[in-house]
């Protein structure tokens, strides 16, 4: 298991070094300077030089890569452009919103996607299957942003139950802060509920037609032994993967959503900052976010062991 690590370790170096090399080169290839936004429309080439030089953008791409792998090696993620604060601190006054609504995502994906592909699985052919695999189909085909507009519009603009927009911190109390992440939390679960279910409901339907589940319903084992005691244990890699991916795609599921509720998390930090080619920024958030990317899908494989004890590292 050790060695099993460090070779995933050694690896995730790796990815993460293209990451920042894929990351760099984007940035600085895109159209757009940050030097003539910050200059304003009525600056001189000259003072978009000087912007420029104090940015260190007037340097040539390779020894501004290795100023910037240098400091992140250091732990520095470098100053943001336009607010002239370190980038960590920017991100951090940005998490508790993004973490509380990836958290309430994938704690409502996972407990009412699972438990919808089980039941789908359990009644494989009749009504609630085919209602079922009916809702999956469409909460994986329709984008988040549609989704979301028609909440606001029917539980917020018609309905008046819920807030439109906005974020209250949870120290300002559990109920606002719950109220105004339900909107944004039930949209963003749509797709990833739909595809925990269809995975899940396929993963139990192979395993429920083995000889080793007939053998045990004929010795007796009740309806909930077979489905959660044998089917879902042997059934758990695959639902696991896809809720591994899940979480980790979540990050771009959650650029829509915060912007479509105008929650300031991680997600508008990034598009306010493409929209200001604020260079730091982005760079900063995309490491990160390759990083968590790389640890889950390490804690996913090694979750294997827990569910099917012949594998082995």
């Amino acid at each position: 298991m050790a060695a099993y690590i460090l070779r995933r370790m050694v690896s995730a170096i790796a990815v993460m070094a293209m990451v920042g090399i894929f990351v760099f080169l984007l940035l600085r290839l895109a159209p757009g300077d940050p030097a003539d936004i910050l200059a304003g429309d009525t600056a001189t080439e000259e003072m978009v030089a000087n912007i420029r030089q104090q940015l260190g953008l007037n340097m040539p791409l390779p020894v501004q890569f290795v100023n910037w792998a240098l400091s992140i090696l250091r732990g520095d993620f470098g100053t943001s452009i336009f607010s002239q604060r370190p980038v960590l601190e920017q991100i951090s006054l940005r998490l508790e919103p993004t973490i509380s609504l990836a958290l309430l995502t994938m704690f409502v994906s996972v407990t009412i996607g699972v438990s919808l592909g089980i039941l789908a699985a359990w009644r494989a052919g009749r009504l609630v299957d085919r209602v079922l695999t009916a809702f999956a189909a469409i909460g994986f085909s329709v984008p988040v942003f549609v989704v979301g507009f028609f909440l606001v519009y029917l539980f917020a603009i018609r309905m008046h139950w819920l807030p439109v927009q906005g974020y209250r911190p949870i120290n300002h109390g559990s109920g606002p802060w719950l109220m105004h992440l339900i909107l944004p939390t039930v949209t963003l679960s749509v797709p990833y509920l739909a595809f925990i279910a269809r995975i899940t409901r396929a993963s139990m339907l192979e395993v429920l037609s083995e000889d080793y589940m007939r053998t045990a319903a004929a010795k007796g084992a009740s309806s909930y032994a077979l489905l959660f005691h044998h089917a879902l244990k042997n059934a758990g890699a695959p639902i696991l993967t896809v809720i591994g991916i899940s979480f980790a795609y979540l990050v771009g599921g959650v650029v829509i959503t915060e912007t479509v509720f105008n929650i300031p998390g991680v997600g508008r930090l990034v598009v306010d900052a493409i929209n200001n080619r604020d260079y730091p920024i982005i760079q900063g958030v995309l490491i990160l976010v390759s990083g968590l990317y790389v640890l889950i899908n390490l804690a996913v494989d090694l979750s294997y062991t827990l569910v099917d004890p012949r594998i082995r590292y």
